[in-house]
């Protein structure tokens, strides 16, 4: 994975709502700038260090586009003391495990290792940070990767989904453009384009790092400032939230894929920043929707009415805006119509009527069993401090963002529902094969 594809990004929003237990941590800052955290837990020999950078796709020119992903093959890879290509062979030796990822917000870079690793943690990525290598060479060299993997990603069926609705739901704000990029965009920019976005965006005014697992804090604190902090500060730039205008007709759009054979219709919202209140209430509405057997629309449309062959609701967050989209497969001769019908009329009754008081008792259940098994492992709470502090500005959440849940009401579900799911707001997009394209 060297890139968040749209299944994996929806995986990412659920993990903003489970938590198992209280997360201590300890959060400070260095002269340079550089945001840290750690957490300590020594119940096993095992530790997790995450590097993360508040830079997305979101922070890239129109004529400009994949640099964030760019930048995650291209500081992943070479470093002045390291060849490329060896990272992920020196950390399977220690046996450990690692990745990088890019979404439309964020960027980072994780390795979870023993505990006696520490210090090859450390040393990677500040290496990222300090002895980057942006050369012509290597550009040369990851341009054609990038194509690689996007060749491979066009070529999986629904694939284009996510960036269909970006593009639609989106007029001005820079979520409409691809994450991935365009190729044309990467192979037309010259060395200096790729330096002044590693300016940009690469200082450790906009990164944090996150050490978590079997460690002594002090001593920990201690090796990190004798590896970060020769790292050079600069200010961080201030970004200007581009605001889009309400959707107050409903938008009619098509996308084809080669890789299919059975169409689909996507039913599209935009709706508020991942942060707010009312997105919490759009994640139970989706539970609501279409998680498991028992929920009303795959009851409906797969059990009863026998017209889906699959039926799914995704809030899919975003830092500025967010997007809500419901995808459904038909089964037989059944049309896109039928579905969207079928489908709006479910919504329209969480609009006009207070869910039941068992479904809600269901729904506070299963928020409540993520918060129990989640964060289980040491990375996932490394990533999960990372990304409340990058995105949220409160590292706490970890643990506090299950009271938010707690506390929506049933009034609130219909409420947030009849603000933000209405057919003169959405995008109906249909994903059809490509031989139906006339």
């Amino acid at each position: 994975m060297k890139n968040l594809i749209f299944l994996s990004f929806v995986s990412i929003l659920y993990f903003n709502i489970s938590f198992s237990q209280s997360v201590e941590f300890e959060e400070y800052k260095l002269n340079n700038g550089l945001n840290i955290i750690l957490h300590k837990d020594n119940s096993a020999p095992v530790i997790n260090t995450t590097l993360m950078f508040h830079v997305g796709a979101k922070n890239e020119e129109s004529d400009k586009t994949g640099f964030a992903h760019f930048f995650e093959h291209l500081l992943g890879k070479e470093t002045k003391n390291m060849k490329s290509g060896e990272w992920y062979k020196i950390l399977s030796s220690n046996g450990g495990n690692g990745n990088a990822a890019t979404s439309v917000d964020l960027t980072y870079y994780y390795a979870t290792m023993p505990s006696n690793s520490l210090k090859l943690g450390l040393w990677r990525y500040s290496e990222i940070m300090l002895h980057p290598i942006i050369d012509q060479e290597g550009i040369d060299i990851q341009r054609e990767a990038v194509k690689q993997e996007k060749s491979i990603r066009d070529n999986q069926p629904y694939s284009r989904f996510y960036e269909a609705l970006k593009s639609n739901l989106f007029k001005k704000h820079s979520y409409k453009n691809p994450l991935i990029g365009v190729p044309e965009h990467l192979d037309n920019a010259v060395l200096q384009d790729f330096l002044d976005f590693r300016s940009n965006f690469y200082m450790p005014s906009n990164a944090v790092f996150v050490v978590a697992g079997d460690i002594d804090i002090e001593k920990t604190k201690s090796l990190i400032s004798e590896y970060f902090s020769e790292i050079p500060a600069a200010p961080k730039n201030k970004r200007i939230v581009i605001l889009e205008e309400p959707i107050t007709n409903e938008i009619r759009a098509k996308e084809y894929d080669p890789n299919i054979q059975i169409p689909a219709v996507i039913i599209g919202f935009r709706t508020p920043s991942m942060k707010s209140r009312e997105a919490r209430v759009l994640d139970l509405i989706s539970t609501y929707l279409s998680d498991g057997p028992s929920s009303k629309l795959y009851k409906r449309m797969v059990d009863k009415n026998k017209t889906a062959l699959q039926v799914q609701a995704y809030n899919i967050g975003h830092e500025d805006y967010s997007m809500y989209a419901i995808l459904s497969l038909p089964l037989g001769e059944t049309s896109l119509e039928e579905l969207t019908k079928e489908i709006e009329e479910e919504i329209t009754k969480i609009q006009e009527n207070l869910i039941s008081e068992n479904d809600y008792k269901k729904l506070q259940n299963k928020f409540e069993n993520n918060f129990v098994n989640s964060n289980s492992s040491v990375s996932g709470i490394g990533v999960s401090l990372a990304q409340y502090f990058t995105l949220y500005g409160d590292t706490n959440l970890i643990n506090s963002e299950i009271d938010i849940y707690r506390s929506i009401t049933r009034e609130e579900i219909k409420k947030t529902a009849k603000k933000y799911l209405n057919t003169n707001q959405r995008l109906i997009l249909e994903y059809l094969p490509e031989n139906e394209k006339k």
